[in-house]
């Protein structure tokens, strides 16, 4: 770009944002980005800081007070189904840089490790934190607790994103869980920043291609539904994390380098028994941060993979997060894991998302045609 083009573009861009209606009010501006796949947008600016000493306070208050913004950026029109979203606030603890509220469908997440991925980028990328190369290391606070991330950078560009995650554990190993229309199923539950059920993709004969999407989901979410009654769970340390929330069927790579391939649906709507049709969701189009620490916690209760051992785990779009086990600690009575995950996230646009004071739907809405 000539140095008479990058004024022009400024000036356009400076034109543009003056031309915004003043009636249209606060403008909230968002870096939209994607993890191996996954879209996650990140709030950098627009919304002011709300009450808490700790981002799990934080996020206890938005999801009582403000939930409207959750609402907004996730439902139609300007989200979709299997969109999240990330609120960038002020840490208050001395050893981080930045806080982020992770904001999907149904619920606000302890932990992402997609999220996080693009919630670094967004920093980084466009100078909210310092980028110094070839490395970055950076310390931010997530709903869960403290997040170390090193990021790889060159040229300006996040290259890669690896984070030490809280400690993951199994709750439940070969449980079985009655589901209606499927039967008995056996399942583990484990925490990687969630609470999962997991099953094996091959009991339904399921290659986990990404033709088989409608019946991953409809699985998946019997499953989730099922566990989450008959396998009640509460994280010993912050009992505000309770309950099974998602869902990972699981099974053998499809490239022989990598270790396994996993899929996990994100809930968009309360599923009703009655009616099959709106057992629906949205899945995670990479190999998920959390879910692949939650896996690698129950290969590592039955000692199939030990510390140090790098796991390349597959997503349904064949794109990849490397995990590797850091270290054994316990969680209340449980025996636990430190798990590091590595990808790479990339931005796909900027842009202010408005509310019109006429707009019938300030909150956005669903059909249900593609949401539950």
């Amino acid at each position: 770009m000539t140095a008479s083009a990058g004024r022009s573009s400024a000036a356009s861009s400076a034109a543009i944002s003056a031309a915004i209606p003043a009636r249209l009010g606060t403008r909230i501006r968002a870096v939209d980005l994607h993890a191996a796949g996954e879209p996650g947008r990140v709030i950098i600016g627009g919304v002011e800081d709300v009450p808490g000493t700790s981002m799990f306070d934080k996020m206890t208050w938005l999801q009582a007070n403000r939930d409207d913004l959750r609402l907004r950026m996730l439902r139609e029109p300007r989200g979709f189904p299997a969109a999240n979203c990330n609120l960038v606030l002020p840490s208050s603890n001395p050893d981080a840089a930045a806080g982020y509220v992770i904001m999907e469908q149904v619920e606000y997440p302890g932990m992402s490790g997609t999220n996080t991925m693009c919630v670094v980028t967004a920093l980084l990328e466009t100078g909210l934190l310092p980028m110094h190369e070839p490395a970055t290391d950076v310390t931010l606070e997530a709903p869960a607790g403290l997040i170390r991330v090193r990021a790889d950078c060159r040229d300006g560009k996040v290259t890669g994103v690896t984070f030490r995650n809280v400690p993951a554990f199994a709750t439940h190993l070969d449980a079985v869980v009655e589901v209606p229309t499927l039967g008995s199923v056996t399942v583990d539950v484990a925490y990687g920043g969630m609470f999962y059920v997991i099953a094996s993709a091959e009991q339904f004969g399921l290659r986990l291609a990404p033709d088989e999407g409608a019946d991953i989901v409809r699985i998946t979410e019997m499953i989730k539904a099922a566990a989450s009654e008959q396998l009640p769970v509460v994280h010993p340390e912050q009992p505000g994390f309770a309950g099974i929330t998602i869902g990972q069927l699981s099974g053998p790579a499809h490239d022989p380098g990598n270790s396994m391939r996993n899929v996990v649906t994100v809930s968009t709507g309360a599923l009703d028994w009655g009616r099959p049709a709106t057992w629906t969701g949205a899945i995670d189009r990479s190999p998920c941060g959390t879910g692949t620490s939650a896996r690698m916690a129950t290969l590592h209760a039955r000692g199939r993979l030990g510390i140090g051992e790098d796991f390349r785990h597959e997503g349904i779009l064949g794109t990849v997060f490397t995990g590797r086990l850091l270290e054994e600690t316990t969680v209340g009575e449980h025996a636990a894991v430190v798990p590091q995950i590595t990808g790479q996230a990339w931005i796909t646009g900027i842009a202010d998302y408005v509310v019109d004071p006429t707009d019938p739907f300030p909150d956005g809405f669903t059909v249900g045609d593609i949401w539950a």
